[in-house]
């Protein structure tokens, strides 16, 4: 097969789509100014901003003084879970949180045990979910949050978040979800969800990186991760990123009306996974179920992943072996550990992500470079001869 250039990487980062880039450019160009400032110019950028919130709020299901706008994810689940934290410590200081949660969830949380806090870390199962009825037994008189994500970055399961917000609800507990690779992949409607706090990422639906969004129901105490101007309703100081919240309107609004199309990039990814688990000694990881639709990550008994990425990456295919946020780290993954995979197993994972942009063709070339990758390296692996033997 002639090689070719495929991106298969999409859980990691996205490329930005030529519409969003559109979108952003009067924004650097011509209506560059500050949303905060009271003249023409100032007025025209703030009203820019307005309907931009106004049309994310809609595509999401939400009210527009509800929309927060970060610079990442990870400011936005810091903000949402410290804000949390902090604003209702008078209530209590016990967190609920997964094992299988992104970093900055997770690092936030061990920040604040330092801080006096008490986190309990809940098990999932052998597909990476955690059940409603478990967080219900982990809630406690001083439970003030429940932090679970929407859909794994690593492995792509889908967490039951309706259910759990409902259970939270029910206690008075504040429920927040990491949305971020979430939203575009699956139809999202906060209002149905029932959560207090959600957070995206633009960079993960075809956005530049360096723009996010914290969802904050109305009514919910929540204090400030950085204080400054006002700006965000005094939520969030901080002159306003009005060209890449511009795109991130757009991207947005392409990736809900592309939502249809999802069953596409379900159906290839399936078929990536059938062929991909005929290779001996492979298993899928997370759950078959209730899983994003372009997620597929699978373990290779014998082989190290990071040997995989090299030769796939030289064949022309981007893939990784979990979260690019822990890419720098020897260590398994905290996911695949979690999901009560050996620390052998776990280190020769492959993820494998899908987007709108693939084809049929990347998905066949996928496969039959995968499986020549995994059959070199098993015959250098002194592992699985000795295993054969």
């Amino acid at each position: 097969m002639e090689k070719r250039f495929v991106y298969a990487d999409n859980a990691a980062t996205t490329a930005p789509l030529p519409e969003v880039i559109e979108e952003m450019m009067p924004y650097l160009k011509e209506k560059w100014g500050n949303p905060s400032s009271i003249h023409s110019k100032g007025n025209e950028a703030k009203k820019a901003l307005n309907a931009y919130r106004e049309k994310i709020a809609l595509l999401l299901d939400c009210e527009k003084d509800e929309i927060y706008f970060t610079s990442c994810g990870t400011e936005a689940d810091n903000h949402a879970i410290r804000g949390a934290a902090l604003a209702n410590a008078s209530k209590g200081k016990h967190i609920i949180t997964t094992k299988v949660e992104h970093p900055a969830v997770l690092k936030t949380c061990r920040s604040l045990e330092k801080e006096g806090f008490e986190v309990t870390y809940l098990d999932v199962d052998g597909d990476g979910r955690v059940s409603a009825q478990a967080v219900e037994g982990a809630i406690r008189e001083d439970t003030i949050l429940v932090s679970v994500m929407y859909a794994n970055n690593e492995i792509g399961t889908i967490m039951p978040i309706k259910e759990i917000a409902g259970v939270c609800r029910a206690h008075g507990v504040l429920c927040m979800t990491d949305a971020v690779q979430a939203v575009g992949s699956v139809p999202i409607s906060i209002r149905e969800l029932g959560v207090d706090m959600l957070t995206a990422s633009g960079h993960k639906i075809h956005a530049p990186k360096g723009i996010g969004l914290l969802y904050i129901k109305k009514g919910k105490k929540v204090g400030n991760l950085i204080d400054g101007g006002g700006q965000e309703r005094g939520r969030r100081g901080g002159t306003e990123n009005l060209p890449y919240i511009a795109a991130f309107a757009k991207a947005l609004e392409i990736a809900v009306s592309r939502l249809p199309d999802m069953a596409r990039v379900e159906k290839m990814r399936n078929r990536l996974i059938d062929e991909l688990l005929k290779i001996p000694y492979s298993r899928l990881n997370g759950s078959r179920k209730h899983r994003l639709p372009g997620n597929a990550n699978i373990s290779f008994e014998f082989i190290e992943g990071e040997s995989i990425l090299l030769l796939m990456d030289m064949a022309g295919i981007c893939c990784s072996t979990g979260s690019a946020c822990s890419s720098n780290s020897l260590d398994p993954s905290h996911v695949l550990l979690a999901i009560g995979l050996p620390h052998e197993v776990a280190h020769g994972s492959v993820r494998l992500t899908l987007s709108h942009e693939n084809t049929e063709e990347d998905v066949d070339y996928i496969i039959e470079n995968l499986k020549n990758t995994v059959e070199r390296l098993r015959a250098m692996s002194p592992l699985y001869e000795k295993y054969r033997i």
